[in-house]
């Protein structure tokens, strides 16, 4: 009897462990967070209309280095200039849809500095294999796609391209918005810890 109630006693322990582990769990739904950097500890899951959107990854790109040039594929020789000044910046979404419905993805995504300026994405063309395409997530799915490029490359997210402002690295930190596209009075953001 004595060994019965060590036994029970233990197991409850355990099971009060495991209760209180799950408590700090990382990535709880919200609508505002900060994206804790390359680590992803604490990236916040950004509920938007019925997806969830989560940051990868963010940060400068460099166009002469091999795996920075490749998610630059599929700009037009317009859209590949930068003005003096400018830097390419690159955010990697994961988009989730957990119901059994497809879902249309963000069509509005930016990116704002602290001093108000304000970036929009450009789209690369298809030969792109990484970058964020939206469109409509299918049910217990997500973006990108589980099994492609964009999916199993090194950031395991679809790429959203910006040209910034270097000042505006200098006013950090940067904020990412996504827009519900069935309710453009929803919306979320999470700080970028570039």
């Amino acid at each position: 009897m004595n060994r019965l109630r060590q036994l029970l006693t233990a197991l409850l322990a355990l099971l009060a462990i495991l209760a209180l582990g799950a408590c700090g769990d990382s990535h709880t739904k919200v609508s505002t967070g900060t994206y804790a950097g390359e680590s992803g500890a604490n990236a916040p899951y950004l509920d938007v209309g019925p997806l969830e959107y989560e940051v990868q990854l963010s940060r400068q790109l460099n166009p002469t280095n091999s795996e920075d040039a490749g998610y630059l594929a599929g700009l037009t020789p317009e859209q590949r200039k930068l003005a003096p000044g400018e830097e390419w910046f690159a955010v990697f979404l994961q988009v989730y849809n957990t119901g059994s419905q497809p879902q249309p993805a963000a069509t509005s995504i930016t990116i704002a500095d602290t001093q108000g300026n304000t970036y929009t994405p450009l789209a690369p063309g298809e030969g792109n294999t990484f970058a964020y395409r939206a469109g409509s997530v299918p049910g217990k799915s997500q973006l990108p796609p589980p099994d492609t490029t964009a999916d199993a490359g090194p950031t395991q997210g679809a790429l959203l391209l910006f040209k910034i402002r270097t000042v505006s690295l200098d006013n950090r930190p940067l904020e990412l918005k996504i827009t519900n596209p069935t309710d453009l009075a929803e919306s979320a953001s999470a700080e970028l810890d570039v």
